[in-house]
């Protein structure tokens, strides 16, 4: 039985995003789950690029990722449904922090979208693709 379903969004994609947490929503209700969404901005502070932004700008980063988190479960599910979700803001690469809050949580099931894969994506590999060849749990690809 699943208990809990990390379902991972960009809140830069907002339309394409909206088709993906419907899907986790539906998934959580049949199976009366607990629903968690989680957005993952990247760590300014930690690559070479850090020196270009002031300590304050990771935190107005995390602090607008928050908002647009909110406002796109809103936005897809409704009032009453965001109020159940918990919302997740991570800092670090995209994969890394939803593998490594899948496992710290518990979720029997990761829900995320996979876009149409550009000649880098072969080359470095998506997101989405390493996702699901590291993650110890299901995961449901929403195309």
């Amino acid at each position: 039985m699943i208990q809990t379903i990390l379902c991972a969004v960009d809140v830069n994609r907002v339309k394409d995003e909206v088709k993906v947490l419907q899907q986790a929503a539906r998934l959580a209700a049949t199976e009366g789950a607990q629903l968690d969404v989680i957005t993952v901005i990247p760590d300014y502070g930690m690559s070479w690029v850090g020196g270009y932004f002031d300590e304050k700008h990771t935190k107005d980063a995390r602090n607008h990722a928050k908002e647009a988190l909110n406002s796109l479960v809103q936005e897809a599910l409704g009032a009453e449904a965001n109020e159940k979700v918990r919302h997740v803001v991570a800092v670090g690469t995209a994969y890394h922090e939803i593998l490594e809050t899948a496992n710290k949580d518990g979720a029997d099931l990761i829900v995320l979208g996979a876009h149409r894969p550009d000649l880098k994506d072969y080359l470095l590999g998506p997101n989405a693709a390493r996702v699901v060849r590291h993650s110890k749990c299901s995961v449901f690809v929403v195309r």
